[in-house]
């Protein structure tokens, strides 16, 4: 049975309020400090937030720290997710793009893949022209 505490509102609403972006749950504890909540009660909302699908875990690469985010059953579940792995910012993927590309993996390799599961890694447009710009500061000295 679930429980819908103060503490469970202002976390899924802090969530919320900052979909595009993961958390460490040290992160989140740290941002609801202010709020009173405990890092216990941090951890034990995570878990059932994520038992009911309204958040979602994913480990780091070369980490082994867990990261939530909210997720919007409606949106989410049919986007493929595009995670910048400099910035931490989640995307979706454009329908279009995500068709061709699952069309391709169908037709190419024989695999259907989950959108609902699918998170590609890499870096964003303005995480690309900040490295840009450190590259061409480097190559002026």
């Amino acid at each position: 049975m679930t429980y819908n505490t103060e503490q469970r509102n202002l976390l899924l609403n802090f969530l919320q309020s900052k979909a595009d972006t993961m958390f460490s749950a040290k992160q989140i504890a740290d941002s609801l400090q202010k709020e009173k909540i405990s890092r216990s009660a941090v951890y034990r909302n995570l878990s059932e937030l994520e038992a009911e699908g309204k958040i979602k875990r994913c480990t780091q690469e070369g980490s082994r720290e867990n990261l939530y985010q909210y997720y919007d059953l409606q949106t989410c579940r049919n986007h493929i997710h595009l995670s910048c792995t400099n910035c931490g910012r989640i995307f979706h993927m454009e329908s279009d793009v995500a068709q061709k590309l699952m069309t391709d993996l169908v037709d190419t390799e024989g695999f259907k893949i989950d959108k609902s599961k699918t998170t590609l890694y890499g870096l964003c447009k303005e995480c690309q022209k900040i490295e840009q710009k450190q590259v061409q500061a480097e190559e002026n000295k």
